[in-house]
């Protein structure tokens, strides 16, 4: 594990699938993933998060999936999904992840369980905050844990030293806006939504984590290198027809489902099998996913 430098927490960052292979881990088809997403320019690796299926791993796999993405990570920051509905749970996650040489931890609130307070979410990730052995960024996905984090929480958490930044997956960019707003300047703030990823660098986020970096990561540095260089009408361009387009097959079918699908098709990955509850998509939503892919990539290649 390098030295934690939050500077380093800029652009777009990956939220890498998990593929498997006859019902296993596939560390190969993992590894080969990361080579192509940093020979493409990426910013940084998020494994076994939301998009990696972690709920759907073994104590054992997850700890290959980290494995398997730091040494294949070639100096790249990697954010390890750590997710669990106890705090103590959570913490031996962080620690599983630090033995395995990532060097940031994202956390989220409970899920299942929600509670009956906002102040209980703040004990909550204060508690894994005082305890961490890694440096700690939030992961806001309402959808999944039944509540939001509260921009109050994320402004009273980011005055903590260890607490870095936020991944909000709501979709509600006025949340995005408030709480880039009650934050400091260097609190790192990343847009899990794709299809806000452009509009949220236009309005000086930190950039993004987003599904579909796995598959197009051309498109994705190509949206950030556009925003870096004041040409907005390109990067919206591509914000709107490239990556939009293709984002509403993952708000339709899944994300982890639909963005294998689209490594599928352009052949970076030999399978799209996904674990219960989630499955695999037909083929009439594959030929569909395969037409959004090539738009994605056009005039970006």
């Amino acid at each position: 594990m390098s030295a934690f430098n939050p500077e380093e927490y800029e652009g777009v960052l990956c939220p890498l699938v998990t593929p498997y292979d006859d019902g296993h881990v596939d560390e190969t088809a993992l590894a080969e993933l990361v080579t192509r997403i940093d020979d493409a320019g990426m910013d940084g690796l998020v494994p076994a998060g939301t998009t990696g299926e972690f709920a759907s791993l073994s104590d054992e796999e997850y700890r290959t999936v980290l494995e398997t993405t730091v040494d294949a990570a070639d100096g790249l920051p990697v954010l390890a999904g750590t997710a669990d509905t106890t705090v103590s749970g959570t913490l031996e996650r962080i620690e599983t992840a630090a033995n395995a040489g990532a060097d940031a931890a994202l956390i989220v609130l409970p899920y299942f369980h929600g509670a009956n307070d906002p102040a209980g979410n703040e004990r909550f990730l204060s508690e894994i905050a005082d305890d961490a052995s890694l440096p700690i960024f939030l992961y806001n996905i309402p959808s999944c844990t039944g509540q939001e984090i509260s921009p109050a929480t994320v402004a009273s958490l980011a005055r903590r030293s260890n607490v870095h930044g936020l991944k909000d997956s709501s979709g509600d960019f006025n949340y995005f806006l408030e709480v880039a707003d009650r934050t400091p300047d260097d609190f790192r703030l990343f847009q899990g939504f794709d299809s806000y990823v452009v509009p949220g660098m236009l309005m000086g986020s930190s950039g993004g984590i987003n599904a579909l970096s796995n598959v197009i990561p051309e498109t994705f540095v190509a949206a950030r290198d556009a925003v870096a260089a004041g040409d907005t009408e390109r990067a919206r361009k591509i914000g709107a027809k490239r990556i939009a387009p293709l984002f509403q097959q993952c708000v339709t079918h899944g994300f982890a489902p639909a963005t294998k699908a689209a490594l599928e098709s352009r052949g970076w990955l030999k399978s799209a099998a996904v674990r219960p509850p989630l499955v695999e998509l037909d083929s009439a939503a594959k030929d569909e996913i395969e037409s959004s892919v090539g738009r994605a990539l056009r005039d970006v290649l």
